[in-house]
């Protein structure tokens, strides 16, 4: 049960701040760093440097839009993210199974 995780992926997806900015580029159906940051709690640039670190990772793609660049979610790259989560949560409930059996024989066995 060796599950092969992205660690690149998951750190750019561990700030909460670039997780909203994938909830809002995924509702919006994508968007630029000017509107992203009328709707976060962050400056313009500090939205730019976050998107560039979803770019390097695959989670957004960026196309020319005038003077902006336009962002839009890797849904490929997401549904990738999202697999290896759910691998990831399977491995450990099964972890977690087996310790309830292991600490459930070990108190079967103090009662006898």
């Amino acid at each position: 049960m060796n599950v092969t995780v992205d660690d690149e992926l998951w750190s750019a997806v561990g700030d909460p701040t670039r997780r909203r900015m994938l909830d809002v580029l995924l509702a919006d159906g994508g968007g630029t760093a000017t509107t992203l940051s009328g709707q976060l709690p962050v400056t313009r640039q500090a939205v730019a440097k976050h998107l560039g670190v979803l770019q390097r990772v695959g989670l957004v793609h960026v196309t020319p839009s005038g003077r902006e660049r336009r962002y839009e979610v890797d849904e490929a790259q997401l549904a990738r993210a999202v697999a290896q989560l759910s691998a990831v949560g399977a491995t450990w409930d099964a972890r977690l199974q087996r310790i309830k059996r292991i600490a459930e024989a070990i108190q079967r066995g103090q009662e006898g």
